[in-house]
């Protein structure tokens, strides 16, 4: 069992840059690998990046690619996610999910409540 708790979502402008922590409950954090997912008002949760349980490899949309980075503490059983360069569309709520890494939300189990990201132009 694992549980997650989104933070570091606000408000911010266009240009700035944003860090989201994501930490979870449970000895067997170190074994997932982890999601960041979207949702935008008024459309579907997509797949933001994704990490293995090393740290080792990353995956990211082509949408955030060169932007955002995503990256893990085991030690500290918390996953980040570092956004620069945010623009206006890279508003939504932010959730962090724990499963495989890959970009399907049928590879995570386990889900955070999710944070408010709003960049404003």
């Amino acid at each position: 069992q694992v549980q997650l708790v989104e933070s570091g979502g606000g408000l911010v402008q266009a240009g700035g840059s944003l860090t989201l922590s994501c930490a979870a409950s449970g000895r067997t954090f170190s074994t997932y690998g982890m999601g960041w997912f979207r949702q935008a008002p008024g459309k579907e949760r997509e797949f933001v990046a994704g990490i293995n349980w090393s740290g080792g490899r990353t995956y990211y949309a082509d949408s955030v690619k060169g932007r955002f980075t995503i990256s893990r503490d085991n030690a500290k059983n918390t996953v980040y996610l570092q956004m620069n360069s945010l623009k206006p569309e890279d508003t939504a709520v932010y959730y962090c999910a724990a499963g495989s890494w890959g970009r399907s939300e049928n590879e995570y189990g386990y889900w955070g409540q999710g944070t408010q990201v709003t960049v404003s132009s």
